[in-house]
């Protein structure tokens, strides 16, 4: 009250010296604000997203000011934080797609460990709360938690209902098998529909998500969780007879492929194809441009397969810490994630974006409010991911992935065009994929 009165008196007083008074103390108050950079890859209305997450933990608190800087798609901002890092001048929280974790795991002395982030920050952080399937793919080796979970997702089936009716297939019960898909396929086009059924991210839809759903390995050494001397397997039998059928069906003109990462999520939400295998995340712009009845459906599996189906692989991404940061710094990223870990707030996530509420409790939480009831399907993606893992089904760790990734497109593209045969395609994966395994083996042997 004291400081108010001197104040008041200095007005009355030095009414020209407010101004510079007024600025100098705005200007003391500012600089008490630890900033927190965050580089982030999310764009459009997923930009919009982080930015109002950003704003809400801004306005909870004035000790920490979370700054988000959106730094191009997930390659590129990769790329970047690599390039700020020799530099010294990281962002304190990068976001970091699943195929990089191997990269940063491997990074020593870039990152500073969630769990060290959280304990040393005084909060309480504890891996089991999360969804299994999701904590594993970001635990090292040793049983650390590494990242902090953030935008996760899953493969799952989108279905255009009103295109089924006219079809004169079920719109209650949806194909949950292969056979049943390509049966459904049929119907479709033999109904006039030009694009009965579409994938996304094929690699990561038919051969990643594919292995673990049905148990088996992408790769050996658990698909590279116990060790980097891990090696690609996706010429098996199983993985040869999917991927042949797949290039029947495209050319039956059951299957018609709309190009590589999310290029088939718009024909989808156009209604030019009924069928699409693509991200849980997809909902935010499927329930906006839809103009047609959709449901959610479970990723599609061979019934005669012993084990299938297990659970999905997460897609998304998840923050690190970078590390040559100070402690008060740390403070306030740990703060950050302690707000982030929130149910209530992974659940508002999950409700607006699709991707995955990442823990039990904020699952349950969406659960009791209705939400799964009154949009049904959105569900879908969580029960995927909440079954017992496998040391086959817990994830994928791969060195140089995003590099494999572009050569699993370049590969299945030459099936859908009748250029290749399934198991020469698979082959050409296994051995190209496996020299950059072997790569990045021995560039990051301690």
């Amino acid at each position: 009250m004291k400081f108010v009165l001197f104040a008041q008196g200095i007005v009355v007083k030095t009414k020209f010296l407010l101004p510079a008074f007024a600025l100098s103390l705005f200007a003391a108050t500012a600089q008490a604000q630890t900033e927190i950079q965050w580089w982030h890859s999310m764009s459009g209305a997923l930009g919009d997203w982080v930015g109002d997450i950003a704003k809400d933990f801004n306005t909870k608190q004035n000790e920490y000011k979370v700054v988000p800087v959106f730094k191009g798609n997930y390659d590129e901002s990769m790329t970047a934080a690599v390039a700020a890092f020799r530099a010294g001048n990281a962002p304190h929280i990068l976001q970091v797609f699943e195929v990089g974790t191997a990269t940063m795991m491997a990074s020593k002395g870039v990152v500073v460990p969630v769990e060290k982030i959280m304990r040393d920050g005084g909060y309480k952080f504890d891996p089991k709360s999360y969804v299994p399937a999701v904590a594993g793919y970001y635990t090292s080796p040793t049983g650390q938690m590494m990242s902090f979970p953030f935008n996760s997702s899953t493969t799952v089936m989108w279905v255009n209902l009103d295109a089924f009716k006219a079809a004169g297939l079920s719109t209650d019960k949806l194909p949950q098998t292969w056979p049943e898909v390509a049966l459904a396929a049929g119907k479709l086009k033999a109904n006039g529909h030009k694009c009965p059924f579409t994938t996304a991210w094929q690699g990561w839809t038919q051969l990643e998500s594919f292995s673990t759903w049905h148990n088996t390995e992408l790769a050996t050494q658990g698909n590279g969780m116990k060790g980097m001397n891990a090696r690609l397997v996706v010429n098996s039998p199983l993985h040869v007879r999917h991927i042949e059928n797949l290039g029947n069906m495209a050319q039956q003109g059951l299957f018609v492929y709309k190009g590589r990462a999310g290029n088939a999520g718009a024909p989808f939400e156009s209604g030019e194809c009924a069928i699409s295998i693509n991200s849980s995340a997809a909902y935010a712009g499927v329930s906006k441009n839809a103009k047609f009845k959709f449901a959610v459906g479970t990723l599609p599996y061979y019934p005669d397969v012993a084990g299938a189906p297990q659970n999905t692989v997460i897609g998304g991404a998840s923050l690190w810490a970078m590390a040559g940061k100070k402690p008060a710094e740390y403070k306030g990223v740990a703060a950050f994630f302690n707000y982030l870990s929130d149910p209530a707030i992974q659940s508002a996530n999950h409700k607006r974006t699709g991707y995955l509420p990442v823990t039990m409790a904020s699952f349950k939480m969406t659960e009791e409010s209705g939400f799964y009831k009154q949009n049904p399907g959105t569900d879908v993606s969580v029960n995927q991911m909440i079954r017992k893992t496998t040391d086959k089904s817990r994830g994928i760790r791969l060195g140089n992935y995003v590099q494999i990734r572009t050569i699993e497109d370049e590969e299945l593209e030459q099936v859908w065009a009748g250029k290749k045969s399934a198991k020469e395609a698979l082959d050409s994966i296994v051995k190209r994929g496996n020299d950059l395994l072997e790569k990045f083996e021995k560039a990051n042997k301690s």
